[in-house]
């Protein structure tokens, strides 16, 4: 009887070894789940910032060719802007020429003349010799 009894006694005790190898097995398992889950975690990311790089060089180079554009409408207006000053000290320069004119003749002829003081343009330009008269602008002025 003793024999029997030993054998149902190892029946119901499992071997050591043999869970060993069953929780080493279980272990691997698991250690490559989570591997393969850490690989696809990394995959997704990088292909994340893959997309956020092709985003950002796209917004880039939109933003680059805003300068661009912007840049050229300077360089015309800051062109035009000394173009227009100096027809504004040449106009003022013939308005002061035409005055001393119009003073002479008021000086010889007796007959009193409205003659403006012109400002210079240089020193103060917000001073229009003839401040009466509006600037209009309008907003196709402003695009190229």
């Amino acid at each position: 009887m003793s024999s029997v009894a030993t054998h149902q006694s190892s029946g119901s005790e499992e071997d050591p070894q043999l869970v060993m190898d069953q929780r080493k097995k279980k272990r691997m398992l698991s250690n490559r789940e989570s591997a393969r889950r850490s690989r696809m975690r990394k995959q997704q990311r990088l292909d994340e910032l893959v997309n956020q790089v092709a985003y950002l060089t796209n917004e880039n180079n939109q933003t680059m060719m805003q300068i661009n554009v912007l840049t050229q409408q300077y360089a015309k207006l800051d062109s035009d802007n000394t173009i227009l000053r100096t027809q504004l000290i040449e106009l003022t320069e013939r308005l002061r020429s035409i005055n001393s004119v119009l003073r002479f003749v008021e000086e010889f002829s007796g007959m009193e003349m409205d003659i403006l003081d012109i400002p210079d343009p240089l020193l103060k330009p917000w001073q229009l010799p003839c401040p009466a008269q509006p600037i209009m602008a309008s907003a196709k002025m402003f695009q190229c």
